[in-house]
């Protein structure tokens, strides 16, 4: 059935195309073969066609020894061609199949049927004619399925029977049984009404025509199979076997004589040959392939034995690798019961293998996670993988450890799942070691976080790495508008190399370096910072903490103008007393000097001169004294409403009528423990200079009312004292300070008229006076918009807050709203900020409009804007609120301001009715008015 090789590649072994014989291609030696067959059997018909009809003894047990090889031949091949149509399932094969089939039959029925071998006459009621017409038939019936055989065989296309081989076969048998019948019937019981093919031993003329048909249909055959290509090896021997039926035929009907004559008998071997050629090239395959599966299972027996030694070899191997594992490795059942466990386990969890294996895994699993065991088994169970899930697992003596775990389903050989491997590795000491880790990383970001201070972080050439969120405050900027650039965007020009000093010497070994540098806030102002540094060479990372020290510049600035004023009022009270005394004498004496001249005009006029010159000599030592605070001073209970009023008479002639004066008094002023008339002169000062800022007209308020100064007011001016306070406001709408003069406006003989026009001790004089009496003044003044002098004098009753008013002030109600607070002092933005903050609020600050408007625009909620009136840049506070209500519509507002609201409205800036809190102001003050603005 197979052909024999050399060789049997694996890759042949599943392809039936390179086995049978019936779909392998011939190669030119199975041609040759062929060839060499044929022109043998041609030769020896040759030299047989002379000798045809000579007679020979007749030998009827030649005839039954033929028939009965031919018939076992026959019956062989068609055994071997139907195994191979079960496998191919090839048409053409089964049609050649049955062929053989058939002769074999047709032999058998022909040796039954002739004469004088089992009866005379032969049996199944044979006749004179039934073996020569069954001649004719199986010779004509053959060819014919030949020929079917070669027209149905085709290549890789050939149409293949579908369903069951063996019904098709069985289908095949019962066909061919049932053909056979029916000539055998035609042959025997319709035997008279046949043609008579032999008579008196001799061929009639329709045997010939009978013979020369079956001949043609075997030549026919011949030819078809010739011209059908691929030729495969079966076809080239069935060419062969035509060959040998076209001989048969010829010598054995055509040339012969008579029965047992030459031609008969060699017809009869060409006849057997013919259906030898086919069994003995399947036999010899067959013999061939059953030696080529016997080494195969050779082979395959060593490969087999070879297979299980490696795998026990794998098995020992992953034994070792198993039980020195550092990680747990656990087998179980998909019910959960234990089904491996190994050394790592053992020293995990404190179970030795003989205490675990056939246990249920809940001898490790804490009572509260059962349940997620049983979830992971029928996760499991339908194929899904886990990979370091984390959680926790009791060990023997009733510790808890921390496992990671990677499970796997277990199949058996059918792919089935049968259980679950899980690996378990420790990670108790690794979560320690994280949440430690995690704990310090969270302690340090919120000392990042939280820190007053500014913290960077930059790489080796400066670039910001990280930047605390406490620029905001410092500078203005947000941490993402600087990470990412270089610090020399920021650091004050003359600054820059003295910075970069410091950090090629953190680099060069100096582990914490201090220096001062000043940086650039987001509104352009220099901030000067304390800086602690130091580099990092494992990370190549710069750090640094600087200290904000505009308070503490603030403060000694503050310290050094108290010392200051403290040295010249001591100088000035010096000069005013040695003054006061030549003065004395010049005064004492000038009377004696006016009696003795008084007959001469001319020196009268002189000493009158000199009268004046000394009286004016006397007022400035009295102003000098009162900058010194050495001035004797009068005080008493003083109704501040009734001296204002008074004031205001003498004011009218003295400002003029382009200057409108608008007394604006409380109805329950306190009294004033203070000197009136150095009150009076202090205010009668105040607004001379504020005429002076008004050259061309202007409005002049005169404002009283009553003032508590709390702690933290006083934390932030070091010579006020907390208590109840009287104050007077003058407010102009002149020309306003510069604010780099304002810190010098109390200075004595510092002024900014011209020259003549002033001695300068003006303002001096007021600042000594109220540093006298107990009191406070402040002054504010923005360019272009005026200038406001408050005046605090303390209450005249001496007390402290009263019990009412300390109800009023304990009476604190706050809230949780966001309110966004608008301030360009920065100082003041961060007092302020801490205030609202300790009532409940969220707070958002702004140092100018366009911040405001910018954060505004960026989408948090605000339900309230507590803005300065009075700010720099292009845009006010009122000017923001607008703008502010046209995005929020909603949008509640709170104005405030160094200027009184009297002023303020008075000064046209606001409208009647807005919302205004004058600075300073108490705590209780400001929620008071936060509250009344949110529910406006």
């Amino acid at each position: 059935m197979a052909r024999s090789l050399p060789f049997w590649p694996e890759d042949d072994m599943g392809d039936e195309r390179n086995i049978f014989l019936s779909t392998m291609k011939a190669t030119r030696g199975d041609r040759m073969a062929a060839l060499a067959v044929v022109g043998v059997s041609a030769v020896l018909f040759a030299c047989a066609v002379p000798f045809a009809g000579v007679p020979l003894a007749p030998v009827p047990a030649f005839v039954a020894s033929y028939q009965s090889a031919l018939a076992i031949n026959d019956l062989i091949t068609a055994v071997l061609l139907f195994s191979q149509f079960a496998i191919t399932r090839s048409r053409a094969l089964l049609l050649l199949a049955s062929g053989y089939l058939f002769t074999a039959m047709a032999a058998i029925v022909h040796a039954l049927t002739f004469p004088d071998l089992f009866a005379p006459g032969g049996l199944l009621g044979a006749g004179t004619q039934t073996t020569v017409w069954l001649y004719m038939v199986w010779h004509g019936v053959f060819p014919l399925l030949v020929l079917g055989y070669a027209l149905l065989k085709a290549g890789d296309d050939e149409p293949k029977i579908r369903g069951s081989a063996r019904a098709a076969v069985v289908t095949s048998i019962v066909a061919v049984s049932v053909a056979m019948a029916a000539f055998t019937w035609l042959v025997t019981a319709q035997h008279d009404h046949l043609p008579i093919l032999l008579s008196g031993g001799h061929y009639t003329p329709t045997m010939l025509g009978v013979v020369s048909t079956v001949w043609c249909l075997s030549f026919a055959a011949l030819v078809v199979l010739w011209l059908r290509r691929p030729h495969f090896v079966l076809d080239v021997w069935l060419m062969v076997v035509m060959s040998a039926w076209l001989f048969d035929i010829a010598l054995s009907a055509i040339l012969n004589v008579a029965r047992f004559d030459v031609g008969f008998y060699l017809g009869r071997i060409y006849g057997l040959c013919a259906a030898s050629f086919v069994l003995a090239v399947l036999l010899i395959d067959n013999v061939g392939l059953q030696a080529k599966l016997a080494r195969l299972l050779g082979t395959s027996r060593r490969e087999a034995a070879s297979e299980r030694n490696l795998r026990a070899e794998r098995e020992r191997l992953f034994s070792a690798v198993v039980e020195s594992s550092s990680d747990a490795i656990i087998t179980k059942l998909l019910d959960g019961t234990i089904s491996g466990w190994n050394g790592a386990a053992e020293r995990l969890f404190g179970f030795t293998a003989a205490e675990a294996v056939g246990k249920t895994i809940d001898i490790i699993v804490p009572p509260d996670k059962r349940a997620e065991i049983s979830n992971l088994l029928e996760r499991v169970g339908h194929g899904e993988r886990f990979e370091h899930y984390e959680t926790s697992r009791v060990c023997k003596d009733g510790r808890t450890v921390d496992v990671s775990l990677s499970i796997s389903p277990i199949r058996s050989a059918s792919g089935e799942i049968i259980g679950a491997s899980k690996i378990a590795r420790d990670i108790t000491e690794r979560r320690r070691t994280e949440k430690a880790l995690d704990q310090e990383m969270e302690e340090r970001r919120r000392i990042f976080e939280s820190s007053n201070d500014l913290i960077l972080v930059s790489d080796s050439v400066g670039n910001l790495i990280q930047v605390s969120p406490s620029v905001s405050d410092i500078l203005g900027y947000q941490p993402s508008e600087m990470v990412g650039h270089n610090a020399i965007k920021f650091i004050h020009p003359d600054d820059l190399e003295h910075t970069r000093k410091e950090m090629r010497a953190g680099r060069r070994g100096r582990s914490k370096r201090n220096f001062e540098t000043r940086y650039i806030s987001k509104e352009g102002k220099s901030v000067a910072l304390n800086w602690t540094g130091t580099w990092s060479e494992p990370v190549r990372r710069h750090f640094f903490i600087g200290r904000d020290l505009t308070e503490k510049q603030a403060a000694e600035a503050q310290l050094r103008h108290a010392q200051k004023m403290d040295a010249v009022g001591q100088l000035t009270g010096g000069v005013a007393h040695d003054f006061n005394n030549i003065l004395t004498v010049i005064t004492g004496t000038i009377g004696i000097l006016e009696e003795a001249v008084a007959d001469q005009p001319q020196l009268a006029a002189v000493a009158k001169l000199i009268d004046e010159a000394a009286e004016r000599g006397a007022n400035l030592t009295k102003h000098l004294l009162a900058f010194a605070r050495k001035q004797p001073l009068q005080p008493v209970e003083v109704d501040v409403n009734a001296l204002v009023l008074e004031a205001a008479k003498l004011l009218h002639p003295t400002l003029g009528e382009h200057i409108e004066i608008t007394p604006l008094l409380a109805e329950d002023a306190w009294t004033a423990l203070v000197d009136p008339s150095q009150l009076t002169t202090a205010v009668l000062n105040l607004a001379i200079n504020a005429r002076d800022a008004m050259p061309n007209g202007g409005k002049l308020a005169l404002e009283t009312s009553n003032v508590f100064l709390d702690e933290n007011y006083a934390s932030l001016h070091s010579e006020v004292t907390p208590g109840n306070y009287v104050m007077i406001a003058i407010s102009d709408t002149g020309s306003g300070i510069p604010p780099a003069l304002l810190e010098r406006v109390f200075e004595p003989f510092f002024t900014t008229k011209e020259v003549g026009r002033g001695t300068g001790l003006g303002l001096s004089m007021v600042f000594g006076f109220v540093k006298q009496s107990g009191g406070h003044v402040k002054i504010y003044s923005e360019e272009g918009h005026g200038t406001s002098v408050k005046i605090y004098l303390p209450r005249a009753t001496g007390l402290q807050q009263t019990a009412a008013e300390a109800l009023v002030s304990g009476n604190i109600e706050g809230g949780n709203e966001t309110i966004l607070v608008v301030e360009d002092d920065a100082l003041v933005r961060r007092y302020v900020m801490t205030q609202i903050e300790s009532l409940g609020y969220t707070t958002l600050e702004a140092a100018n409009a366009s911040d405001a408007l910018r954060i505004i625009d960026d989408g948090p909620a605000i339900d309230l804007l507590f803005t300065d009136v009075i700010m720099p840049g292009i845009m006010n506070g009122r000017q923001l609120v607008d703008e502010a209500l046209k995005r929020r519509p909603d949008l509640k507002t709170l104005y405030t301001s160094g200027y009184t609201e009297n002023a303020i409205v008075h000064h046209g800036r606001l409208d009647s009715g807005v919302l205004l809190l004058a600075k300073p102001y108490r705590k209780s003050e400001l929620a008071r008015m936060i509250r009344l603005a949110l529910a406006s």
